[in-house]
């Protein structure tokens, strides 16, 4: 890239410059110059000047002019080569195209290419203009070579649900110019508005392409789970999935996770669907997100930043904020300098909500401070917390904590045994607070009433960020200073079993070591009768309940009375 400045204006050339004259250059930078009528995509005289260049220098060159006619940007190879980057672009949505078009030569005659169509599409240009240059017959002035253009092709977006763009068959360039531009590029926009009007969407939605990588580590199965659990997530956090693209390395890309071409795809489709933000269904580093975002032109979050936004929404106490803030900030400090302009796009979408929202491009020293002053009051949370545990333990009341991947219908549960009104909801993490409420069960030897503390916790979730598991501990300490547990497990979720392991690994990472457990199977009304039978036969001792339905809770009153009995003989 070559950059001269001749009195305020900076006349960049871009792409490839590798053995090209000083006076070859001083010729690119003159298109700069160029002035071109508004209504006509070039004139005869601008397209042969190009013509001639490109021949002089034998590679393509590209002009990008917006619709006042002004030449914005030169460079030296294909549209692809030398595209502008979607974060420089004007950002109008998928009802307008970006007000710029490329006129391109070739030194070969044939249509565009499917790589320059994807830029076009991608860039979300008004035109793609190819000029195909003759490579034979060359007009001798003044003893200097001259190529001229032979044919031109004109490609530009269609609003079409399966087909991104249309060529036109070869015309002369006279055809070409007398074409009325304005005109072609204002009936677009209006057929690309109706249909966004068609289809609806939401703008106070976050419009999410969910992005999945199979990798040799994760079964199909575990990965379509993930992909599905990754969707719910976004769905919870309040964006709209528009739609979901995978690929299958072997291992991630270590610049862009996956494949050049695969982000090439994800481009195209953001500017095909109108989607405003990328998801990856896992975790991603600094320079990965800058780099996806620089090829993308949109925000780009991966799966912990979903979990902590929908934390952010959920938390209601003092301490859920804390909590939920604390987490925010620990997971942005190492990324401050890795988001670029994204950093500056703080508002109201996924990933930028919360109470450390307004922190996020403070500096990392006064972060700093904040991390430790709200460690300080978690701590202080922490000791809260304990004494109260301790009171309880003083007059000797067991403790049961509710255990479970998230919306397992823990809160359901505890409602429909204590007759509680904690909010519930089909959603992740609709439980953020834990909620303890008194539970009368029969005594497991004298049949006597025995009261019982039931605690509610926040769901578990596979790979759960380790931000929230520090940030969460004086929560999950409900878990390990509680009696016994209470593991509910949905029975109708196709990933039940994969679900059981997930909490199971959690709680064996847990510095203190859970109380004896008890499992329980959740929404039994909602699945088939071999899927029943298969838990029965893997858990003999487990109960099966439909707390929705209040089916099973006599039965489940009884083995907590049991399975307290032996928690604290």
């Amino acid at each position: 890239m070559l950059e001269t400045q001749e009195g305020r204006k900076i006349e960049t050339i871009y792409g490839n410059l590798q053995g090209l004259k000083s006076s070859q250059l001083k010729q690119l930078q003159r298109l700069y110059h160029q002035r071109l009528p508004g209504d006509r995509i070039t004139t005869p005289e601008f397209a042969q000047r190009m013509a001639a260049i490109s021949t002089e220098i034998n590679q393509p060159v590209c002009s990008y002019i917006n619709r006042r006619g002004q030449v914005i940007r030169v460079g030296v190879g294909s549209p692809r080569q030398t595209q502008i980057p979607p974060l420089e672009l004007p950002r109008y949505g998928a009802e307008r195209l970006c007000g710029i078009r490329c006129i391109a030569t070739q030194l070969k005659i044939s249509p565009p290419g499917e790589a320059d169509l994807t830029a076009m599409a991608i860039q979300r240009l008004d035109a793609l203009v190819l000029l195909t240059l003759s490579g034979s017959g060359f007009e001798r002035r003044g003893g200097g070579a001259t190529g001229y253009v032979k044919d031109t092709y004109l490609a530009h977006l269609i609003p079409h649900p399966e087909v991104n763009w249309t060529i036109s068959p070869p015309h002369s360039l006279d055809v070409l110019t007398n074409q009325d531009f304005l005109d072609l590029v204002e009936g677009l926009e209006e057929e690309f508005r109706a249909r966004y009007v068609a289809q609806q969407v939401d703008l106070d939605h976050d419009r999410v392409l969910v992005v999945g990588l199979k990798t040799d580590k994760i079964s199909p199965q575990r990965f379509e789970d993930g992909l599905q659990e990754v969707s719910r997530l976004v769905e919870t956090a309040g964006g709209d999935v528009l739609k979901v693209m995978r690929q299958k390395r072997s291992q991630p890309h270590p610049q862009t996770v996956v494949g050049a071409g695969k982000v090439q795809e994800i481009a195209l489709a953001v500017q095909t669907i109108g989607a405003n933000l990328v998801v990856f269904d896992r975790d991603l580093s600094p320079a990965q997100v800058r780099n996806i975002e620089v090829q993308t032109g949109v925000r780009v979050v991966d799966r912990t930043e979903v979990i902590l936004d929908i934390f952010a929404q959920r938390a209601q106490s003092r301490a859920g904020k804390l909590q939920v803030e604390l987490a925010q900030l620990e997971y942005s400090l190492p990324r401050l300098t890795g988001r670029g302009r994204a950093m500056s796009r703080l508002g109201g979408g996924i990933g930028t909500r919360g109470p450390g929202e307004t922190k996020l491009e403070t500096e990392r020293r006064a972060i700093g401070q904040r991390i430790a002053r709200l460690q300080q009051e978690v701590n202080q949370l922490q000791a809260h917390r304990s004494r109260l545990r301790q009171q309880r333990q003083h007059h000797e009341v067991p403790t049961v904590a509710v255990v479970g991947y998230t919306n397992a219908g823990k809160s359901t549960l505890l409602n429909a045994l204590t007759n509680a009104e904690v909010y519930t909801a089909d959603q992740l993490f609709a439980t953020l607070d834990p909620t303890t409420r008194r539970l009368v069960v029969p005594h497991a030897v004298s049949g006597e009433p025995l009261a019982l503390l039931l605690t509610d916790t926040v769901g578990f979730i596979h790979e759960l960020p380790p931000p929230l598991i520090d940030a969460f501990r004086a929560t999950l300490e409900e878990v390990t200073e509680a009696d016994a547990l209470l593991h509910l497990v949905d029975l109708s979720h196709p990933a039940w079993q994969s679900h059981i392991r997930s909490v199971m690994a959690l709680l064996s990472q847990m510095p203190t070591t859970p109380g004896p457990a008890l499992l329980a199977f959740n929404k039994i009304d909602c699945v088939d009768g071999d899927t029943l039978a298969l838990a029965q036969e893997e858990y003999p001792q487990a109960v099966f309940v439909s707390a929705g339905e209040r089916l099973g809770l006599e039965t489940l009153r009884s083995k907590l009375g049991q399975l307290v009995k032996y928690a604290i003989a």
